[in-house]
């Protein structure tokens, strides 16, 4: 990068929010070094640099936490990581109306502290919640357990503003719950892994934090059986907030000796302790042992529990398929990797069909064929009943072999025209997100 390219950044965000040479090795990804990376610390900083990054032709990263870095492939050439650490405050909270301005480099973990004060808390649950921020949750669309009953950031957001890939800044939706006609400009850049814009600022509607909440485990002994019982759940009159369902390897550190059941319960203490004994009734019935409380603790680990089943986890596969699908998936899938002699662990969000599968060779470096093989046979498997795979993690020798992402169809092909007209000079994360874009 020119030297005067370099004095016009620090001139916008200050020369200690320019970081160049050894300093850019938490940036690196892939193997692949950006040329700087620049923090700025307000919206017109935001617009200030990417116009710069657009008229000198560079590529621009968009990074909050970092915790997602390594989804989808690394930017073909290399350009600026524009950090958005600086950007951290709660700009408005209203109690009165359950709703919450902040910026998109707060994180998580902050943010629910902060709201916690007032009783009220963003019912959102992503893994790493000290380190992921809000936009990097909205990009990634990330979510966690307490999905099943209250849904991803697409239920929850109701404003947001964004900084375009020429550096204008753009606002859509409100700041007030209410229904209004017309487009849904928020939801655009949700998922959309920083391809359309860098969001700046988010306006969320919040949730009271409930009297109590308790998370509970189930054993079993196979992993039907545990399938079975979610069945048995989703069919009954509880109403929990989270159900996941692991197989042995993954629910090794939550509940050691076999698959495992884990729900949870909200609300008035009476009902959660009416639901949580009606649990144990039900599962009983498909070989379920009693139901035993976990640790307020244990709601992060699972977050994480199917890759954090591994010291090294050679490649994480992700998957959307039917709830009804989701224990024979991992019942195969686990099979077709144990034939070639690679270990596997299995979790999933079993009432939403979102199931997440690490693969372990034991030893390193691990040879990428048979990784691909077991790969491939994982998407094709979704395919054939009508879900789709998304490479989470893996080495880019792997990556070579099995495509990141599912083939979009017609889909991405609008979402290649959009890209077009949102960004022309394809500046944020060129080459990064489904269909190239």
């Amino acid at each position: 990068m020119q030297d005067g390219l370099l004095e016009r950044l620090r001139t916008i965000v200050g020369p200690s929010n320019v970081l160049t040479g050894v300093e850019l090795s938490p940036y690196v990804v892939e193997g692949r070094t950006p040329d700087a990376a620049v923090f700025p610390g307000s919206i017109e900083e935001v617009s200030s640099a990417i116009a710069l990054a657009a008229e000198a032709g560079l590529s621009v990263t968009p990074w909050g936490g970092g915790t997602a870095a390594s989804v989808g492939m690394p930017s073909a050439r290399a350009g600026l990581v524009l950090g958005l650490r600086r950007l951290d405050r709660v700009l408005e909270h209203a109690p009165g109306d359950l709703t919450v301005t902040v910026e998109a480099g707060t994180t998580v973990a902050a943010l629910q502290a902060a709201l916690r004060d007032r009783g009220q808390w963003l019912s959102l649950d992503p893994a790493d919640a000290e380190r992921a921020t809000i936009g990097g949750v909205l990009a990634t669309d990330a979510s966690g357990p307490r999905r099943h009953l209250y849904g991803t950031a697409r239920d929850l957001l109701i404003g947001v503003t964004v900084v375009t890939a020429e550096g204008t800044v753009v606002k859509g939706g409100g700041k007030v719950v209410k229904n209004v006609a017309g487009y849904d400009l928020p939801k655009l850049f949700i998922g959309s892994y920083g391809t359309l814009g860098v969001i700046v600022e988010a306006t969320f509607k919040l949730r009271p934090i409930p009297d109590d909440e308790r998370l509970v485990c189930v054993g079993f002994d196979r992993l039907k059986d545990a399938g079975a019982a979610v069945k048995a759940v989703m069919a009954s009159d509880l109403i929990p907030n989270a159900v996941e369902l692991l197989d042995a390897t993954a629910a090794a550190a939550v509940a050691p000796g076999g698959a495992a059941l884990v729900v949870g319960f909200d609300g008035l203490e009476e009902q959660v302790v009416w639901q949580c004994a009606e649990l144990t009734r039900l599962v009983r019935a498909c070989g379920g042992r009693e139901a035993q409380p976990l640790e307020a603790a244990a709601w992060s680990r699972l977050a994480m529990a199917a890759r954090a089943a591994f010291p090294v986890a050679t490649a994480v596969m992700a998957f959307g398929v039917l709830p009804t699908q989701v224990a024979e998936l991992m019942e195969q899938g686990s099979g077709v990797a144990r034939a070639r002699g690679l270990g596997t662990a299995w979790a999933a969000r079993a009432g939403v069909g979102v199931v997440s599968a690490a693969l372990a060779t034991g030893h390193e470096p691990a040879e990428p064929a048979p990784i691909a093989a077991v790969l491939a046979e994982w998407r094709e498997m979704a395919r054939a009943g009508g879900g789709h795979a998304t490479l989470e993690w893996a080495p880019l020798a792997v990556k070579a072999q099995v495509p990141v992402w599912d083939d979009a169809g017609a889909a991405g092909r609008i979402m290649q025209r959009i890209k077009a007209e949102l960004d022309p000079k394809n500046v944020l994360n060129p080459g990064r997100f489904v269909a190239g874009i």
